[in-house]
């Protein structure tokens, strides 16, 4: 009995293979024989050599199945479309594996924000970022990249922002500061010039956190292939140490209190119902030192986008409209100037306002004037012809004229905060949009510069003018100027809103220490009570939280409850007036 099964061709010797198409074929449109999908030859076995079985790939683009044969075309010979041509330029080729230094920098980011930032943010927010600094240092470095002197102004500029939360208890100024600190060691990482690379790049490094992780995956699994006799020690000998540390420490905090205190207040309280936190600021400080040093390793490039060119208008076309609005500017200043050397008192009977919304009106009027001058420029340069001579002289001309008109207005908007706050008192965000238009009037300056100087150094002027400019308003301290100025209000006309200054933070309570009793309780009652009650670590606690324990400890707020109560509804009654 033969074992060939019954329905399969047989073969008439070695190398005859019988030509017929199997039960089920059908002739496709290139005359090759093709089996119908799903069906199998008989009894199981293969079909013959000269049948094309299908593999139940999905179909190519064009419509036809991979494998089989037609034509020329088959789903390997199918390419995706290319990357459109900005992502082509500004892509950087893929870093080689990632260094021993800089992957120790990485874990000991991670490590050092899962121990320190659990309790508040303070000179740890620092201590926690210098290994991701130097992460980024030794991925560059052995990327073959250097050290450029903008690089370096963005490097310090960042580490001065991040002093703001060991410096300052406001959270308002302290997540600023962060922000631009942020921003400062992202363009420190990308080097950029224009105003494209500068704006991606502030926020370029979050988009490398996740090619980071895979960029280490890669170089510990190269790394893993026959190089366990190199980091098997390294791990054994940490471990070893890890617990004698922990073994003799625990036995000489026990034989002596004052070693037990130091030991204390060095190292981190861990507990395991705070483990969810820690492994959270764990895992945020190992992505963000796999960014800065992905990045540094190989930054995109958005230098390299070509970015296209307003269509050059006519003179007339573009000029006109400008010289128009200088026109309307030089108007209302020679009004301003009017009001000034007028007094203010004949414009407020001539037009019905009241002083505090003559003031207030106006100021948020001139900010917005302000922001649309800047969109202004920025079109006029855009559209506005400078292929001649003339032309370029125009630009200049009445560009030059605008910023300098806009400059006046500036201080207007500022003479009009000023009046405001002399009257009402200042708030936090009083200081921070005058302080929001001071910077635009930098800005303004060095537009008015660039027009001279050129405007090749102009994108990364205005972002570290921007970055200073947040600096200065951690360091000057909002919330204790607030409180000093609201201070000396009250000593001149003895009003006072001691509902808002309870709820600025501890930088404000040396300026509320000047207040006269039961003001000065009132307004200090509820800070004491977050700052005394507070149990922080060194590494967690600002210089301005530590200042207003000092001179709670020694002058104690009394706490009272009835004239506080009475002296907040007078405070509010007289400040919505």
């Amino acid at each position: 009995m033969s074992d060939q099964p019954s329905g399969v061709p047989a073969a008439n010797g070695a190398n005859e293979v019988d030509d017929r198409p199997p039960k089920g074929a059908v002739r496709g449109e290139d005359g090759h024989e093709e089996a119908r999908r799903g069906e199998a030859t008989p009894g199981g076995a293969e079909p013959p050599e000269k049948s094309v079985r299908t593999t139940g790939k999905p179909a190519a683009p064009d419509g036809r199945r991979p494998g089989a044969t037609h034509g020329a075309s088959s789903w390997a010979a199918y390419e995706p479309p290319p990357p459109p041509a900005w992502v082509t330029a500004a892509r950087p080729e893929e870093p080689g594996p990632i260094g021993t230094a800089a992957l120790w920098a990485v874990l000991a980011t991670g490590v050092l924000a899962a121990l320190l930032l659990g309790d508040g943010l303070g000179l740890n927010v620092l201590l926690a970022a210098a290994p991701a600094a130097l992460a980024a240092y030794f991925a560059g470095r052995a990327a073959g990249r250097g050290v450029r002197p903008w690089s370096l102004v963005w490097a310090v500029g960042g580490a001065a922002l991040l002093l703001v939360p060991a410096l300052r208890d406001a959270g308002w100024p302290t997540f600023l500061a962060l922000a631009a600190a942020l921003a400062s060691g992202s363009l420190a990482l990308h080097g950029t010039r224009t105003w494209r690379g500068t704006l991606i790049g502030c926020v370029g490094v979050v988009g490398e956190v996740l090619p980071g992780a895979l960029w280490v995956w890669r170089g510990l699994r190269e790394r893993a292939d026959g190089s366990r006799d190199r980091w098997w020690p390294v791990v054994r000998t940490a471990g070893v140490a890890a617990v004698l540390l922990a073994v003799f420490g625990a036995l000489f905090a026990g034989a002596d209190a004052a070693f037990a205190d130091l030991l204390a207040g060095l190292v981190p309280e861990v507990s395991v119902s705070d483990g969810p936190a820690h492994t959270l600021l764990f895992v945020l400080g190992l992505a963000a030192a796999l960014g800065a040093a992905r990045t540094a390793a190989a930054p995109w490039r958005w230098d390299r986008v070509e970015g296209g060119r307003g269509r050059p208008r006519g003179r007339m076309e573009w000029a006109l409209p400008l010289v128009v609005l200088n026109a309307l500017f030089a108007v209302f200043i020679a009004i301003q100037l009017a009001v000034l050397f007028g007094g203010y008192d004949k414009v407020l009977e001539e037009t019905g306002l009241t002083y505090s919304a003559y003031a207030r009106q106006g100021f948020w009027q001139l900010l917005t004037v302000t922001l649309l001058t800047l969109v202004v420029i920025a079109l006029a340069l855009r559209w506005a012809p400078r292929g001649a001579v003339r032309d370029r002289t125009l630009v200049r001309a009445v560009l030059g004229v605008l910023c300098a008109l806009t400059l006046v207005v500036v201080l207007s908007a500022l003479r009009r905060m000023e009046l405001y706050v002399d009257a009402y008192g200042l708030t936090r965000l009083r200081v921070s949009v005058a302080g929001v238009e001071l910077w635009l009037g930098v800005v303004i300056a060095l537009i008015m510069a660039a027009g001279v100087f050129g405007a090749r150094w102009l994108p990364r002027a205005v972002a570290a003018s921007a970055a200073g400019a947040v600096l200065c308003f951690g360091l000057v301290s909002p919330d204790a100027l607030v409180a000093e100025q609201n201070v000396r209000r009250f000593e001149r006309t003895g009003q006072i809103d001691l509902a808002y200054l309870k709820g600025l933070s501890a930088d404000a309570v040396p300026a509320l220490d000047a207040l006269p009793e039961p003001q000065r309780s009132c307004a200090l009652r509820d800070i004491a009570d977050d700052v005394l009650d507070g149990d922080k670590p060194w590494y967690a606690t600002s210089y301005g939280e530590a200042r207003a324990r000092a001179v709670l400890t020694e002058r104690p707020a009394d706490r009272i409850t009835s004239p506080c109560g009475r002296l907040d509804r007078e405070g509010r009654s007289l400040e919505s007036r």
